[in-house]
């Protein structure tokens, strides 16, 4: 019980600090609304846990035998990361309201915690540090992966409603702009590390 409390903790603290997840909850806050972005909250609230199920179950042994897999997902997540910043950043006020843009979906969501960098570091940081090699592992793996769901509904919904509370403060087209725009680039920062992780794996000389 006692670990698992440590796990829940971990999950907290790694759940509700800034990452592309909740940076991108927030603006979908800003832009539409909490009905509109439930289907988003959703998906990152069930796929998350998900994700470190596989990844305890061993779906990271797969990336281990074959890691130039783990490279492209990791490119091409990154890719995806960075056209997803440019789409917050120039999201116009007006094109939200006219239905010219459309929140994330729920399997939207759900996939795009496979290219998610942070989620990564969270699940595989979890596995090493809360999986023991006398303990029974699927036991630990399933406490693991409640930690996250439990923690990730109020976590993320969180940044949700700050989003929604931010959006009454944005009440001119300026400054939804300016915020959409600071979404972008707090969004394309995240994902520097792995920009430059990228970086020294194919061009730094060896």
């Amino acid at each position: 019980m006692e670990i698992f409390w440590a796990v829940l903790f971990f999950a907290f603290s790694t759940t509700i600090t800034p990452g592309p997840n909740n940076v991108m909850m927030m603006s979908s806050g800003v832009n539409y609304g909490i009905k509109a972005s439930l289907p988003h909250w959703l998906g990152i609230c069930l796929g998350f846990p998900f994700m470190v199920l596989l990844v305890g179950l061993g779906f990271a042994v797969v990336f281990e035998r074959f890691p130039h897999l783990h490279q492209l997902i990791k490119v091409l997540g990154t890719v995806y990361l960075v056209y997803l910043a440019w789409k917050i950043a120039s999201a116009h006020p007006q094109s939200i309201a006219t239905g010219k843009s459309k929140p994330m979906s729920f399997w939207q969501a759900v996939l795009f915690q496979w290219i998610n960098g942070k989620a990564w570091v969270m699940a595989s940081g979890a596995m090493a540090a809360f999986t023991s090699v006398g303990g029974v592992y699927w036991l630990e793996v399933s406490s693991i992966t409640l930690a996250f769901l439990l923690m990730a509904f109020p976590c993320v919904g969180v940044w949700l409603l700050f989003g929604v509370v931010l959006k009454k403060l944005l009440n001119n087209t300026f400054a939804q702009r300016l915020f959409n725009a600071a979404m972008g680039v707090i969004l394309l920062l995240s994902v520097l590390p792995v920009l430059l992780e990228l970086w020294q794996f194919y061009f730094s000389p060896v």
